[in-house]
């Protein structure tokens, strides 16, 4: 069990570390990737850091052992993100598909807080 959660926390940070990445850092390309209904470029300044914070926080405080409670948090928090991701494509009213990427994130990240807490 320990190292598939390893694994999934593995994924997981380059998910949200690679996205949030392009978010904060790489505003015209996530726009453009995003199409017309793209928030606002403080907006996915903040999502994008609280994304790769959340990476950092599913590796590093269970590696090191160093207050590793913040790994579930890291991952519960994340999952939040990505219900709020859902919550945001169905208010656009965008098709389902361009949810499941944040539905696949969101179980993966309860998966590791259940697993981790």
């Amino acid at each position: 069990m320990n190292i598939t959660l390893w694994v999934l926390q593995g994924l997981l940070a380059f998910a949200f570390g690679m996205a949030g990445n392009m978010k904060a850092f790489s505003y015209e390309k996530f726009k453009k990737q995003a199409g017309a209904h793209a928030p606002s470029k403080n907006l996915a300044l903040f999502i994008g850091l609280c994304e790769i914070t959340g990476a950092i926080g599913l590796i590093l405080p269970w590696a090191t052992g160093v207050v590793p409670v913040l790994t579930p948090v890291a991952a519960s928090a994340l999952a939040l993100v990505m219900i709020l991701g859902v919550g945001y494509h169905l208010q656009l009213k965008d098709p389902f598909s361009k949810a499941v990427p944040a539905l696949v994130l969101f179980f993966l990240s309860v998966l590791v807080a259940a697993g981790r807490f």
